[in-house]
């Protein structure tokens, strides 16, 4: 029997965190609640999990700040939940790394489903630091585009870069691959959000604005192709003849 799914919930509302335990532990989930920053930074360390579920407002250490100690050391898929109310910035959550963020209160159905949704999108592998040491690369099988020393694997959700693995979180691996496998075409940013995020997702055009930041952090411009800005319109991805 295959080992359960660890979700990590982190939240202050002790009710709250055992209502989303119960919803979990029915679809098979393994749960544990912590009630604080410092604990959810224990329990991450101890425990593995394979997602956190991370409340916004916790005493002593925010959710910012365990997102942020958090990424220092792993990709492991980030949901922030913050009340209805709250100021929220989502892009500061998705500049320090979060994946997905709910509004409370929230729909149970929908909370599962966005837990589901994005353990399909991850990677088992990028618990691991962001880049592999150099090795031979491997046959690619499944949905890829290759161009010059870079693979984008959308069906193991794997990114080789200059024959090194480069991890990276869903999101922004959709978004590389989608842009690769439309090159030279250019896209407006809410293109993109309806693409990438769909109707899960309510956000702002800055989020891609974010994500692309991030690509570019680790992507950088290839003599052969490069993540273009087109100002005023959105971006693309541009392959030089």
């Amino acid at each position: 029997m295959a080992a359960k799914q660890k979700i990590l919930i982190v939240d202050d509302d002790s009710n709250i965190a055992e209502l989303i335990s119960l919803y979990l532990t029915k679809e098979c989930f393994e749960t544990k609640i912590v009630n604080d920053g410092e604990e959810a930074i224990a329990a991450f360390a101890a425990w593995e999990p394979n997602l956190i579920l991370l409340d916004l407002m916790l005493p002593g250490i925010d959710g910012y700040e365990v997102c942020r100690e958090v990424r220092k050391k792993s990709n492991v898929p980030i949901i922030m939940l913050s009340a209805n109310g709250e100021i929220f910035d989502k892009v500061l959550g998705l500049e320090l790394g979060a994946d997905d963020y709910m509004i409370k209160p929230f729909d149970s159905k929908e909370l599962v489903a966005r837990v589901k949704a994005v353990l399909r999108r991850f990677s088992p592998g990028s618990r691991q630091p962001a880049v592999e040491p150099a090795q031979e690369e491997p046959q690619q099988t499944g949905e890829y585009v290759s161009y010059p020393d870079l693979t984008i694997n959308l069906t193991n959700y794997s990114v080789t870069y200059y024959g090194k693995t480069i991890e990276m979180p869903p999101k922004e691996l959709e978004l590389f691959y989608f842009l690769a496998s439309h090159p030279n075409q250019v896209f407006k940013r809410d293109q993109l959000l309806d693409h990438i995020w769909g109707y899960e997702y309510i956000g702002d055009t800055r989020t891609v604005d974010v994500h692309i930041k991030r690509l570019r952090e680790k992507i950088k411009d290839h003599p052969a192709w490069n993540l273009s800005t087109v100002w005023g319109i959105g971006y693309k991805f541009e392959v030089k003849k």
